[in-house]
């Protein structure tokens, strides 16, 4: 069959959550807000953990990139929305829908990885914590960093590759508010074989192994808890990973929802809300669940705001 892509396709429309003129207004200002939240309580993060030293430690520098990963997730996708309901145009264009879907990839793989560092940092800090400053070194996190944001634009990179031997024919509506992966393959008129086996092989791999080595980290850090005599030792040990836990819960919570919502409903309405709550809502939500419930970034981010330097020795970053 020949896959050479159709030059002719320019662009594709973006069918959003609703085309009712009399819910837009609503629509855009519930984007807008999430949009502001996540822009906000991301870079609060950032800046908190950048200027208070008692925060200079690898947890808090996996943190903060993943609260710029956050940003970067949210921008790649809720703009367009704004846009495409302030001009009533939901058309976005054939270069522009393969990058966005390959930027979505990349920062949703990155988000995966860099929650699977996290928690290979609490496994160190718990189950071997006399030697947690020998092992979690800034040269390591380093490593980890880049390597999760090489796996992840290898990810993206694949996909979008892989999209462009397509060929699009004439049905160009994409029900949802961003060019999603497998929406886009949908349109295609010729073999997408190969995709989808891509799809499914690859997220076994990018999404199966670090969900794996998050489990097996937590298995051992549970063991090690309930091997500690003391109860108020084991709660303050496990407080430390409670935002975490929390984080993780929420990410592949919401994930297993897209997943199931797509596979049991013909609703493209229900798919497209369900992926709201993958594609935004967690990044939102990470710098509440990670102020609310740690001491150290509720008074970190009381300095920020109020001006005040905050005094403390730098633990290695």
């Amino acid at each position: 069959m020949e896959t050479t892509n159709h030059t002719a396709v320019s662009e594709f429309l973006l069918l959003g959550l609703t085309d009712d003129p009399a819910l837009q207004p609503l629509v855009f200002s519930l984007f807008l807000s999430m949009y502001l939240v996540t822009i906000l309580g991301n870079l609060l993060i950032i800046l908190a953990v950048s200027s208070d030293s008692h925060l200079h430690t690898p947890m808090y520098f996996f943190l903060s990139n993943l609260s710029f990963n956050d940003i970067c997730m949210g921008t790649t996708t809720i703009p367009k929305v704004l846009v495409n309901i302030q001009t009533q145009d939901q058309s976005i264009s054939y270069t522009g829908c393969f990058s966005q879907t390959c930027f979505v990839l990349i920062f949703g793989s990155l988000e995966n990885f860099l929650l699977a560092a996290m928690a290979y940092d609490r496994f160190v800090a718990i189950c071997h914590p006399l030697r947690y400053t020998v092992i979690m070194n800034p040269c390591l996190c380093v490593l980890l960093c880049l390597l999760c944001l090489l796996l992840s634009i290898v990810h993206g990179l694949l996909h979008t590759l892989m999209l462009l031997r397509l060929s699009f024919c004439t049905a160009l509506e994409i029900p949802h508010f961003f060019c999603e992966l497998s929406q886009v393959i949908k349109l295609a008129c010729s073999d997408t074989l190969i995709n989808n086996l891509l799809v499914y092989l690859v997220s076994i791999i990018f999404f199966g192994v670090p969900l794996s080595g998050i489990i097996f980290s937590y298995i051992q850090i549970v063991s090690s808890i309930l091997r500690i005599p003391s109860v108020g030792a084991r709660y303050k040990a496990f407080s430390t990973c409670g935002s975490h836990l929390s984080v993780v819960s929420l990410f592949y919570g919401t994930g297993f929802g897209v997943y199931m919502s797509s596979a049991v409903t013909e609703s493209s309405m229900k798919t497209a809300v369900a992926s709201i709550m993958y594609m935004v809502v967690p990044q939102m939500l990470n710098p509440f669940i990670y102020s609310l419930r740690n001491r150290e970034m509720k008074g970190a981010l009381r300095h920020l705001i109020s001006g005040r330097p905050s005094l403390g020795l730098c633990h290695g970053f």
